[in-house]
């Protein structure tokens, strides 16, 4: 799982933050990790849990996108 807080919106939203270069990153890291311990067969993926604050650091949602990245 990711996990992605922002406070605001000055940089667009929590998930908006996983960008096609950090999904490789996180792909790259669970296929060695599979290749590691003998586990390529498995299926997989990653989900991505998005929490959102006020700029003061109150909470205004969390949301948790199941599959969001996987092969």
């Amino acid at each position: 799982m990711e996990v992605r807080t922002h406070r605001g919106r000055r940089f667009g939203t929590p998930e908006e933050s996983v960008t096609p270069a950090k999904q490789a990153r996180l792909i790259a890291c669970a296929e060695h990790y599979l290749d590691e311990h003998n586990l390529r067969a498995v299926p997989w993926h990653i989900d991505v849990m998005a929490i959102e604050m006020t700029p003061e650091g109150k909470l205004l949602r969390t949301e948790q996108l199941e599959d969001a990245i996987g092969r």
